[in-house]
């Protein structure tokens, strides 16, 4: 018998074997697919990470440690982390710009605050309207989700965990009184005093009293050659830009051979998707609608198209991540419904999904996250 069992091995759950068996815990990881796959949610070379955080202060300390923590992965795994600097950009009032404001003020985060002709001055690879302004802050960047969730799996596989791979779970059952656990998987039958759920798209079927709060949705990123050289797109911050009316864009700076282009997306542009029926083909039109928006922002990127992926959201109503000890079973932990952002949290949530099985509480404060905000817990 394992000390806990975790269900899905991509981001979350690769951080939550790594910090549990690191604690010496016994523990059983399984994954449907290979290892750091691009089936999911935990891939396409990087993701941003930022601390000036516009959806909401209280993710600020978890930040702070998440960035320790990603700090400690990169003395092993060299290039999981890099610091550009960042931009959040768009009108003064845009929840972008006025959020990111406000977690800076609130916590005393290091930033400036520019305005257009700065931005015109200083990021000449952005056509910026009059009007338009910055919160810029030097600790932002970006991270590697493939190189994460490999390094995790490296450090759980050392510390003793048993990570099995192409073998789904097709439920599980908690034991009345909070003492164990069973899960189902093609094999058979895996008993463990404790569980970890930690699916991305998949959660909908394995929590489906959650089910009705989470949409999971198809999402695209991009990659596109520029007109000119590449240098000054090597040059420029990861950049989040509102426009009123318009998609929100978001994007990198260049940061592998000239041949692999500069990758950019919208940050919620998807549409409702089964995560076993993706649709991963990434039409003309697509591409065109993203070439259009480059023209009018960055019209010396709006050249050629190299490649897109197509990639999943899990998405709450309020945006706002689930991550908690089950209501109703005290010896399952649940991480689901990253919305989008939650990449950058990786190792924090790992860390607090270790504490939420082996202690069933956990120091950071993750209130926030409490399903029982979206009026239904999560329960069987």
């Amino acid at each position: 018998m394992f000390d806990v069992i975790v269900l899905g091995l991509g981001g979350m759950g690769s951080a939550a074997a790594a910090h549990l068996a690191a604690r010496g815990q016994r523990v059983l990881g399984l994954e449907q697919f290979t290892p750091a796959h691009d089936r999911g949610s935990s891939h396409g070379d990087s993701r941003i990470i930022r601390q000036a955080y516009y959806e909401d202060p209280a993710y600020v300390p978890l930040l702070r440690r998440s960035y320790e923590l990603f700090e400690d992965l990169q003395a092993s795994s060299p290039g999981v982390l890099t610091l550009t600097g960042g931009l959040m950009m768009g009108p003064a009032d845009s929840a972008t710009v006025r959020g990111s404001l406000a977690s800076a003020r609130a916590w005393d985060l290091p930033h400036e605050l520019l305005d257009a002709a700065e931005l015109r001055c200083r990021f000449p690879t952005f056509a910026v309207e009059d009007g338009t302004v910055a919160l810029h802050e030097d600790r932002a960047g970006f991270v590697r989700p493939e190189q994460t969730v490999l390094e995790h799996l490296r450090r759980a596989a050392a510390a003793g965990a048993d990570l099995r791979f192409g073998e789904p779970a097709l439920g599980w059952a908690a034991d009345a009184g909070g003492e164990g656990v069973t899960v189902r998987t093609a094999t058979g039958e895996h008993r463990a005093a404790s569980l970890v759920v930690s699916a991305g798209a998949w959660a909908p079927r394995l929590l489906p009293d959650l089910a009705p709060h989470l949409t999971v949705e198809r999402q695209l990123l991009f990659w596109f050659a520029p007109d000119g050289p590449v240098g000054p797109f090597r040059e420029q911050p990861v950049f989040i830009w509102e426009n009123t009316g318009e998609l929100q864009l978001y994007g990198f700076p260049a940061y592998g051979p000239d041949s692999e282009g500069v990758k950019v997306a919208f940050f919620r542009n998807g549409r409702p998707t089964d995560p076993d029926r993706l649709d991963r083909t990434v039409t003309a039109g697509e591409v065109a609608e993203m070439r259009a928006h480059l023209a009018r922002r960055m019209p010396a990127l709006a050249g050629r198209h190299l490649r897109s992926v197509a990639c999943m959201y899990t998405t709450t109503p309020d945006q706002h991540f689930v991550l908690s000890v089950h209501p109703e079973h005290p010896q399952v932990a649940v991480a689901a419904g990253f919305s989008g952002h939650g990449f950058k949290f990786v190792p924090l949530v790992g860390e607090v999904l270790a504490d939420l099985v082996t202690e069933r509480a956990t120091r950071h404060p993750i209130a926030l996250f409490d399903p029982a905000r979206l009026s239904a817990p999560v329960v069987r």
